[in-house]
């Protein structure tokens, strides 16, 4: 009761996200603890970000369509496409998974797990199984995990390092005789491996590469 006698009722917050915990294998939820770490980002945070990912990626959503046992049609800034059931595929709900798996929690506002639950019914599966279908699908589009560590790289370190690096990407790209590709997660990587100092902060880490690998080239 309240001072006038009338009982309150707790307002519900719009934004109150709600909880999913996917099974997932247990080397996608190693994959994903990894880049949470090399990002430092919690695991929570990059498992948002990835089903986001997925769900407003077209080539991810292709690749789930073949699964499809109810049509189903995204609207969003990336896709406005009608995707058809495919009533002859194999019910994802009966496919094992493979090896050991462990359980990852992820929060997610109400549009979003909206959308997942609308995908879990065109899978005739649970919300839970999409999820980790999202989460499989999505880490494995390149292109968001080097967008993910770049905007990382550039939330992190002053300008001056950010055109640095990037000097360095363009100049190990251009004509590279081995036929590979820097990207920002590789050099990341890189840099990383070269302070052999797990605790070292990235900025610290990108000064000690750019002064060791390009300032006195």
């Amino acid at each position: 009761m309240g001072s006038g006698g009338a009982s309150k009722q707790r307002k519900v917050r719009s934004d109150r996200k709600r909880d999913i915990k996917p099974t997932v294998p247990h080397e996608l939820r190693e994959c994903i603890y990894r880049l949470a770490y090399i990002t430092d980002t919690p695991v929570k945070d990059v498992a948002e970000a990835v089903c986001i990912n997925g769900i407003h990626t077209p080539k991810v959503i292709g690749h789930l369509s073949q699964y499809f046992r109810r049509d189903i049609r995204f609207t969003n800034t990336n896709m406005n496409t009608i995707y058809r059931s495919n009533p002859n595929c194999m019910p994802i709900s009966r496919r094992a998974l493979a090896g050991q798996t462990a359980r990852i929690t992820i929060r997610f506002k109400s549009e979003t797990y909206d959308t997942i639950s609308a995908i879990a019914y065109a899978l005739d599966c649970t919300v839970s199984r999409t999820c980790a279908l999202l989460l499989d699908a999505s880490v494995r589009d390149g292109d968001f995990i080097n967008e993910f560590v770049r905007k990382y790289l550039e939330a992190n370190l002053d300008a001056e390092r950010v055109r640095e690096l990037k000097k360095i990407l363009r100049y190990v790209n251009a004509d590279n005789p081995y036929g590979e590709e820097y990207t920002w997660v590789s050099l990341l990587s890189l840099m990383i491996d070269e302070v052999r100092e797990v605790t070292a902060k990235v900025a610290d880490a990108a000064t000690d590469f750019i002064v060791k690998n390009w300032r006195d080239k």
